[in-house]
């Protein structure tokens, strides 16, 4: 397992080549101490017994699909299920595969690239799909882009699966969270999506303008209007992360168990299997580019 580590004035990046996870990303809270904003092993070989994905590209779809695969060119993929779920890929996933580091730059505007090669129906999906993953330090802001090709008709949906925590808290129901959606969908108790979308208006999923999180649990799947996602802030640490994507929704989740919080920026869930989603195909020729940025700043 290969790490690789990337910094600037504002930001220090740890990358794994397993699953291309980022296993730690510091920046200096209100006090001027190095805060880790991810929540992350201490050794990279813990990664290798991880079940929630900690910091990992998932893919080759994040999210959900129902009914035990897809229906494409009039042709049914099954993918594997749990419970008539498929979730994250698959049994093994982008998560759980080694990249290749193809490049790393240090100095202005570092950055490391991961390459990823997925064979044709690897874990039921049609066509060998390359797939290039960046983490770029820009000042205080990190960029990920997640860009592919394939060569024959496919469906592919990438995010990056960070847990984000803005403090040592051991809980998150202080942090201030903004977010630029009116919408979620609509989902089934196992948390497929219906194909309807529901106003956040009235309900705990409100957060169009600033509040804390509260109580609030969410595996939830918004829909976005502009490129603003998120805006998250702890006024213990005085951190402030902002988020931008290029990508039509995000997954927000914040895990029962322990402080931190997943903005999950991708297609919407099941859209290979609803014909009113944003289509999740990529043909050969074309590029799929999923753009976001976690910006940093404090507030005191």
């Amino acid at each position: 397992m290969q790490q690789v580590t990337i910094k600037n004035d504002f930001l220090s990046l740890k990358v794994l080549n397993y699953g291309a996870r980022i296993q730690e990303l510091l920046f200096r809270d209100k006090d001027g101490a190095w805060q880790n904003t991810v929540v992350g092993f201490s050794k990279p070989e813990q990664y290798l017994e991880d079940p929630i994905s900690l910091g990992a590209c998932v893919g080759r779809f994040a999210g959900r699909i129902s009914g035990g695969g897809f229906t494409l060119d009039g042709e049914f993929y099954p993918v594997y299920s749990e419970d008539g779920v498929h979730l994250h890929g698959g049994q093994e996933g982008f998560a759980n595969k080694y990249w290749e580091v193809k490049e790393v730059h240090q100095g202005d505007d570092p950055f490391v690239k991961l390459n990823y090669i997925s064979p044709h129906q690897e874990e039921g999906y049609p066509g060998e799909l390359e797939v290039t993953l960046t983490y770029q330090l820009q000042g205080a802001t990190l960029r990920i882009i997640h860009e592919a090709f394939t060569d024959q008709h496919t469906i592919v949906n990438l995010t990056n699966h960070s847990y984000f925590r803005l403090d040592s808290s051991t809980e998150i129901s202080h942090y201030k969270l903004q977010l630029g959606s009116e919408q979620f969908l609509d989902t089934h108790p196992n948390l497929l999506p219906t194909g309807g979308l529901n106003n956040v208006q009235g309900t705990d999923f409100d957060f169009r303008k600033p509040k804390n999180i509260g109580n609030t649990l969410m595996d939830t799947p918004f829909a976005l209007h502009s490129s603003f996602v998120a805006e998250a802030y702890s006024p213990i640490s005085g951190i402030r992360m902002r988020v931008k994507s290029n990508q039509p929704a995000v997954v927000v989740y914040t895990p029962p168990a322990f402080a931190g919080i997943c903005f999950e920026t991708q297609n919407f869930p099941d859209a290979p299997n609803i014909a009113s989603f944003p289509s999740s195909a990529l043909k050969p020729g074309d590029k799929y580019r999923n753009e976001s940025e976690f910006a940093f700043d404090l507030v005191t």
